[in-house]
């Protein structure tokens, strides 16, 4: 489970970081019906991953701050990645919140990588 999470995972950064260059280059492929589609798919089964490895390993999530800091950084993530492919009032601001979207996951992986909620920091 825990390598289907982290393919999953990889899969969703190569497809958001791919949408944004895209959408830097006002390219077409990123108003395309399958890039529009196909990343929902992926991030919920990322999600979904994470979630049966929570209950497989009958983690706490109120009592592992490491994992409540991964999803606090999963919200920043998705409402960084928002704004920065769809909601962004100008390329300025999308590309601002692109850049904190790829450290918000970053951010992610580190409190992954290393069970503290300081991330790379610990």
């Amino acid at each position: 489970m825990k390598n289907l999470h982290m393919t999953f995972a990889l899969l969703t950064i190569i497809g958001f970081i791919l949408r944004g260059i895209w959408m830097m280059r006002s390219s077409p492929l990123g108003e395309h019906r399958i890039t529009r589609i196909v990343p929902h798919v992926i991030d919920a089964l990322f999600l979904a991953t994470g979630i049966m490895l929570v209950m497989q390993l009958h983690l706490d999530v109120m009592q592992s701050n490491w994992l409540l800091a991964k999803f606090a950084g999963l919200l920043v993530y998705i409402v960084l990645g928002a704004i920065a492919l769809r909601r962004g009032p100008t390329m300025r601001i999308r590309k601002f919140a692109y850049t904190g979207a790829l450290l918000a996951f970053a951010f992610i992986v580190g409190a992954a990588i290393t069970k503290s909620p300081l991330s790379w920091g610990h």
